[in-house]
Parts: C-alpha cells; structure tokens; sequence
C-alpha cells in the first residue's frame, strides 16, 4: 500500500513545458483545448498550482509572466501539438 505522498515511477512520467498567454481570449481558448483531453494537465508559477481545466485556477496565476505546463502522461503528442501556439522559451 502507498501513502498519499509517495510516488511511483508509472506516475512520475509527465510532459513538461513553458506557456504564455498574451491575453483573455487565450485563456479561454487554452481551457476550452485541454478540457477536449483526458490527460491530468496542471498549471504552475513559483510554488502555485492549478488545475489546467479551470479557468478560475488559472486566473488566480501571475499571467505576465510565463507558466510551466505539465501534462500528467508521457504519451500525449496529440495535446502538445494542440497547445504549440502557447510554448515559449521564456
């Protein structure tokens, strides 16, 4: 039996990237794609993290700034395409 801070290595695998937003529009834009996904996907910034699916968690984020996005799946090419337009390297 785990204990609910344990992890295994089946679920440490995750896709992990930079995202910037330039605005309200893609905000809503972002949410409507990753929802379309049955990937576990959160938003982080500093020691903040929310849940990709929700918008109200991702207005609560310093959006100026850029936001690391990591989706919970090592096997999700398809929503990191979707998502290209939002990568940065900052």
């Amino acid at each position: 039996m785990l204990c609910s801070g344990m992890v295994t290595k089946e679920d440490s695998r995750m896709v992990r990237f930079p995202i910037r937003f330039n605005g309200i529009t893609d905000v809503k834009d972002f949410v409507h794609i990753v929802n379309s996904y049955p990937y576990d996907v959160d938003l982080s910034c500093g020691r903040y993290v929310v849940d990709a699916k929700s918008i109200m968690g991702i207005f609560s984020l310093e959006l100026q700034s850029a936001i690391d996005l990591e989706i919970h799946s090592n096997t999700c090419d398809d929503l990191v395409e979707a998502l290209t337009r939002f990568r940065t390297e900052d």
